[in-house]
């Protein structure tokens, strides 16, 4: 025992008292003190972070927050981008080929089950295999 360890007496629930036994080692605590001393540390760091305005994760939040604002817009950037792209592929396509809307609806059945069951993995090689096994 260090110089500064002294005895003390401490009353508590015996659900509280059942916590520390079924923890203590889980936490690699040796003795049932050590884990309760660690728990006590562990909620006084709280508690000062807490009265100190919590002053560390709210720089974290902030940078967080920013970091992910930057990162929102640039994909609402690339997301707008490739919208513009696909509705001109879908407008140069249609000026072009003429396809019946019963086609078209059946294609747009196939399409959304094909993107549900590859996660949106599908390339245009495999559109390409696709048409000409159709064909």
């Amino acid at each position: 025992m260090g110089e500064n360890r002294h005895k003390h007496t401490v009353w508590m629930d015996d659900a509280v008292w059942d916590q520390v036994e079924s923890h203590y080692q889980r936490d690699n605590c040796s003795t049932r003190n050590e884990f309760i001393e660690k728990a006590i540390r562990f909620y006084s760091g709280y508690l000062d972070a807490e009265s100190a305005d919590a002053y560390l994760p709210r720089v974290l939040a902030d940078v967080l927050e920013g970091k992910l604002n930057a990162f929102g817009k640039r994909m609402g950037h690339l997301l707008f981008k490739l919208s513009v792209d696909q509705n001109l592929m879908g407008n140069i396509l249609a000026a072009d080929i003429e396809i019946d809307p019963d086609q078209l609806r059946k294609a747009r059945v196939r399409c959304v089950k094909e993107v549900k069951e590859t996660n949106g993995e599908i390339s245009f090689e495999d559109a390409v295999r696709y048409q000409q096994e159709a064909e």
